[in-house]
Formats: structure tokens, C-alpha cells, sequence
């Protein structure tokens, strides 16, 4: 029997299990004790930082310390498999990036954990729009001039990727426009737009943080950001929207989840201080000073986003006939 015939009824059962193991007294004392918060990456990274920040003040709110636990491997996977098997008691929770969360399950299909069904989704910490920039030199002056550019140079038509997230953007931008472009790996989002600058690629689609800078210092341009809206670090460059692909519309996120048959009550306070701790001006202003927007949906919403999310995903791997290794 497959995953998704029987997972409903998993679920189901789950949820009775859990809320027998955590009786009435446990849930209304929670918590009682400190809470660990899983990071599928090593420390220092985006994640990380973006955990010890959202940690720090739900400890406070929440009256019990919240400690931050690294545990890389497999681009996040193998920690959100983790959370998913322990006990759903609300002391052991992940931080998830949309990259081994909807577009692993978009990917995969014999993963090991869902993010809507074998997790629940608590708060989305922060999302944002990936940029695409060529190089300075590059005489295109709007993407629909640069896709122009690279079917008037098929053999300069390639373009820098370290993640099956930059990939699958950049692949769904081939889709809409008909572009060219063969994927060029790297390791980094940092050697990508090196990449870019030393002319190895001519283009790549990335996150804000390595970017954004070197936009500023003039040694990429930016040309549009993922999305309907523009940036606010970079007010100057369009949505794709407004450069005339609305289609590509990818914007990644960093979220915090619970195992499923975590009790309603222990959700729903860790829901609350979740949101409080981002929502907190502090943690909002270094938030913000990381090119990502903070929060952005409620609980509900965050569901519904991830598995659109996953739809998305799978239909651009299918109609680009993408193949990723485990």
C-alpha cells in the first residue's frame, strides 16, 4: 500500500496515540521542561541563525529554555525524518527550509516524512524571493532582453546552481520563456555568483544574502526578484511579475514544525509564542537585516503555501524532466 492510500488513517491513529501519552495535566503544565529545536544544518548557516534568533525569545515567552540543536546531513532531510519520529510531546521541534520540506516531498517520492503529514506546521520564521542577476558586463538591461541574449548565444546559454531550489527557479523561467540555459553546479550560493562575476555562467538565480551585496557593489546586476513584489533591499530592481513572467513566482521560506500527533493544546501554545518571538521588533529588525521577510503567514496559511508549494514543484521537475540525486 502506498504512502498517501493509507496516511489519512495513520494520521488518524496517531493523533489518538498521542493524545493518550500526553495526559491533560502534562499538556496544561507544558512545558515543564526545556524544548529542543532541530536544525537540519551546521551552525552559523541561514537556518541556524535564523533558530537561535526565534529561540532566544521564545524561551522567554514561554518560560522554559529553548535550546538549538544542529543535526546536518542530506540538505536538511534527515533531521525533519527525525522530528517526525519522535514523540509528539512538544519538546522536540525542527526548523524546516522549504528546500527539505515541500520541494524534498516534490522530489522524492519514497521520503521517509511529509511536511504536512507527518509534521504540523507551527510558524513560518521568514521567507523571501530569490534574484536573478547576470553579469555586469552582460548588455541585457531587463529579463526579457537577457532571455533574448541567451537564444541569440546558445553557446554561453548556462547558468550556476548549488540547489535543487535555484534549479527548479530557473528551470521554470526556461519554461515560460523558452530560454536556453544548461546547469552548471556549484557548491555554494557563494561560488555561484562568483560564477557570475568572473564569467564562468552567465546568469544564476539566488537567495538575498551572498547577493545582495555584490548587486550593490555593481559587481553582478540584478534584473528581477521571484515573485509579485519587489525587494525591499533592492526597491530598484522588478518583480518578475513586472518584467513579464508572473508565473515564476517562487519564494522560499524557513518554518518550525512539530511532530503530527502533537496534542491541539501544546500546539496551540507553541503557536502563539512562535509567533510573538518573530513578531518581536528585535527579532524582526535582524530578521529583516538578513534580505528575508519575517513571518508572513499564519499557521493555516503556512499549510496551504506548503503543499501548493509541493504542486508547483513536482509539475516544473515533471514538464523540465529534472532528475536530482538522493
Amino acid at each position: 500500500m502506498r504512502f498517501g492510500d493509507f496516511s489519512r488513517w495513520t494520521i488518524l491513529i496517531a493523533s489518538l496515540l498521542g493524545s493518550a501519552t500526553a495526559p491533560a495535566s502534562a499538556q496544561s503544565d507544558y512545558p515543564s521542561r526545556p524544548i529542543h529545536l532541530v536544525v537540519g544544518f551546521a551552525p552559523g548557516g541561514g537556518n541556524d541563525i535564523f533558530a537561535r534568533l526565534v529561540a532566544d525569545k521564545a524561551s522567554q515567552l514561554l518560560g522554559q529554555t529553548v535550546v538549538v540543536e544542529n543535526k546536518p546531513g542530506a540538505g536538511g532531510r534527515l533531521s525533519a525524518e527525525y522530528v517526525s519520529n519522535q514523540t509528539p510531546d512538544g519538546y522536540t521541534l525542527l526548523v524546516g527550509a522549504a528546500g527539505a520540506m515541500s520541494l524534498a516531498a516534490a522530489i522524492y517520492p519514497d521520503l521517509k516524512y511529509h511536511p504536512t503529514k507527518t509534521l504540523t506546521p507551527l510558524a513560518m520564521i521568514a521567507n523571501f524571493p530569490l534574484i536573478l542577476v547576470e553579469g555586469a558586463d552582460n548588455p541585457s538591461k531587463n529579463v526579457k532582453e537577457f532571455v533574448a541574449w541567451m537564444k541569440e548565444h546558445p553557446d554561453k546559454a548556462n547558468y550556476a546552481s548549488s540547489s535543487p531550489a535555484f534549479t527548479v527557479t530557473t528551470e521554470l523561467l526556461k519554461l515560460k520563456s523558452g530560454m536556453p540555459g544548461t546547469m552548471i553546479p556549484y557548491k555554494s550560493s557563494n561560488e555561484m555568483i562568483l560564477s557570475v562575476i568572473q564569467g564562468q555562467t552567465a546568469m544564476t538565480i539566488a537567495d538575498g544574502p551572498p547577493t545582495v551585496p555584490q548587486v550593490k557593489a555593481g559587481k553582478v546586476t540584478a534584473l528581477a526578484v521571484t515573485g509579485a513584489e519587489r525587494s525591499s533591499e533592492l526597491p530598484d530592481t522588478p518583480s518578475m511579475s513586472e518584467a513579464g513572467f508572473p508565473a515564476v513566482d517562487i519564494q522560499l521560506w524557513s518554518g518550525i514544525f512539530a511532530p503530527i500527533a502533537t496534542p491541539a493544546p501544546i500546539v496551540a501554545k507553541l503557536e502563539k509564542a512562535l509567533g510573538e518571538a518573530i513578531a518581536d521588533p528585535g527579532v524582526a529588525a535582524k530578521l529583516k537585516a538578513m534580505a528575508v521577510n519575517p513571518g508572513g503567514a499564519t499557521p493555516q496559511e503556512f499549510v496551504k503555501i506548503i503543499d501548493s508549494d509541493i504542486v508547483k514543484y513536482r509539475d516544473v521537475i515533471q514538464a523540465a524532466n529534472l532528475k536530482f540525486e538522493e
